[in-house]
């Protein structure tokens, strides 16, 4: 009777355990898509990981969990779980080995690059990496790259498209592009409500974030943007609540676009610094296809810094430092904590 009672509470427990998360295992280097996608017999791709992890049933939070080493995306991956997630449950993409663990380094992240022809014809013919079409969804950890595809010249390695679709959090993510040769329209083309983007870190894409349709709520904290050849955000054309506190946007083309020139965004900009953009705050003409600048735009700024010293950690040597385009302890507005650590 022992026996059974003992069976039967492990069985228990195996079953709660399935109830509360659900882990699958990726690496690039030394896994097999024939795996049990557990973390002694990993998976090897992300979009093997991804179908698997759309297909399971029940309740719980599912998280893919990314070895270091490099992805490559073939073709779009689309976030569209089976199980419905909630506000208790997640459906999380995110690394094995987490910035502010004590012996992480830069060559501990995991990175993604595309290699895709145009694979979406919303609006228009474009690339995506991941299609986020279900709420409560996390990516953390991770370094996006850029689209090596010559044919494509319009890349977003992370869209939600659907107005609909609530709660996406990007946390202590990289976003890097090389508009020379591996380029990214915008680290993330977003709709929807209740987007939070904390702890990241976006360098040389055309744009940052681009943020258009029913976009309430998103939030955007503790991020540096830097070196956008077009700007650091775009904003669709609702005066729409939002979080922007702890940021630092420097060395952009622009800081701000709108949609027309009396665009009118009334949430705070708060405890932030806004320094050696070209541009401030301007609203595209459809009919001059260009950037028109705002002289007075009517945003909420009082509590910005727009003057100071910011310099950016940049690689000098074969190895990337640890704070890679983080803030230089000579910075001004170095206690904002901006850049992908979470922890002092």
């Amino acid at each position: 009777m022992k026996k059974i009672f003992c069976i039967l509470s492990i069985l228990f427990l195996s079953f709660s355990h399935q109830l509360i998360s659900q882990d699958l295992y990726v690496d690039p280097e030394n896994g097999n898509d024939h795996n049990p996608a557990t973390k002694d017999f990993p998976l090897q791709t992300i979009k093997k990981a991804v179908a698997r992890a759309n297909s399971l049933t029940g309740t719980g939070t599912i998280s893919i969990k990314l070895f270091p080493g490099i992805y490559t995306l073939e073709d779009r991956i689309d976030i569209n779980p089976v199980r419905v997630m909630t506000d208790t449950t997640r459906f999380i993409i995110e690394a094995v080995h987490l910035p502010d663990a004590v012996d992480w380094t830069q060559e501990k992240m995991p990175k993604i690059q595309s290699v895709s022809g145009n694979n979406s014809e919303t609006i228009f013919p474009h690339s995506l990496g991941f299609l986020v079409a279900s709420p409560h969804v996390t990516f953390r950890g991770l370094k996006f790259l850029g689209n090596g595809n010559p044919a494509t010249p319009y890349y977003y390695p992370i869209a939600k498209e659907d107005k609909d679709l609530g709660d996406l959090e990007i946390v202590q993510c990289y976003f890097i592009g090389n508009k020379e040769g591996a380029a990214i329209q915008a680290g993330l083309y977003l709709h929807g409500p209740n987007t939070t983007v904390s702890h990241c870190i976006f360098h040389e894409c055309r744009n940052g974030i681009l943020l258009f349709n029913n976009v309430d709520g998103f939030t955007v904290r503790n991020t540096i943007i830097t070196k956008s050849y077009e700007s650091a955000f775009w904003l669709g054309p609702d005066d729409m609540p939002f979080t922007f506190t702890n940021n630092v946007i420097v060395d952009n083309n622009n800081f701000i676009v709108g949609r027309s020139e009396d665009l009118k965004y009334s949430s705070p900009l708060q405890n932030s610094i806004i320094v050696d953009n070209d541009g401030y705050v301007g609203y595209w003409s459809r009919e001059n296809q260009h950037i028109v600048p705002i002289s007075k735009p009517n945003i909420n700024d009082s509590s910005i810094k727009r003057k100071g010293k910011v310099a950016l950690i940049e690689n000098k040597t074969v190895v990337l430092p640890k704070k890679h385009l983080h803030l230089t302890d000579d910075s001004n507005s170095k206690k904002l904590r901006a850049g992908i650590f979470m922890e002092d």
